[in-house]
C-alpha cells in the first residue's frame, strides 16, 4: 500500500463512523415519533394536579396526597387521600381514601370513597403476616 491509499483508508473509517453516528439520531427520531403522537395527552404530574382540583371541586374536600397513580388503557387510576374532617389534635382528623378514574386527557370520569380512617391510625397488620 502506498501512503496515499493508507491515508484514504484511514480517512474513510472515521467518515464511516461519523456517518453511522449521524444515522443514530435519525433512528432515534423515528423512535420518538410514537411518543410525539402522545404529546397531546397530559403526563402523570399534570393528570394528578388536574384530578385533585376536580375532586376538590366536586366533593368540597381537600385532597392531601396521592398514594397511587397508574396509567390504564382507559386513562388513569388514582388513589387519593382526602381530609374529610379536621380535628384537634390533628392526629384525630378523619381522612378518606378515594379511588379516582381519569380519562386519557386528564378529565375526571368517576370517584368513590373506599376507606375512612383517623390520621393517627395505621392499618392493622394483615393476618398471617
Amino acid at each position: 500500500m502506498t501512503q496515499t491509499s493508507r491515508k484514504q483508508t484511514k480517512q474513510n473509517k472515521p467518515k464511516a463512523a461519523s456517518e453511522a453516528g449521524s444515522e443514530a439520531p435519525s433512528e432515534a427520531a423515528s423512535d420518538d415519533q410514537p411518543e410525539a403522537a402522545s404529546d397531546d395527552r397530559p403526563g402523570p404530574v399534570a393528570v394528578l394536579r388536574k384530578a385533585r382540583e376536580q375532586l376538590a371541586e366536586l366533593t368540597g374536600l381537600t385532597p392531601e396526597s396521592a398514594s397511587s397513580l397508574e396509567r390504564t388503557d382507559e386513562g388513569w387510576d388514582l388513589t387519593v387521600e382526602v381530609l374529610e374532617l379536621a380535628r384537634v389534635p390533628e392526629t384525630m382528623s378523619l381522612l378518606a381514601t378515594y379511588a379516582v378514574t381519569v380519562d386519557p386527557q386528564g378529565e375526571l370520569t368517576g370517584y368513590r370513597r373506599v376507606r375512612r380512617y383517623e390520621r393517627g391510625r395505621a392499618d392493622p397488620p394483615k393476618a398471617g403476616g
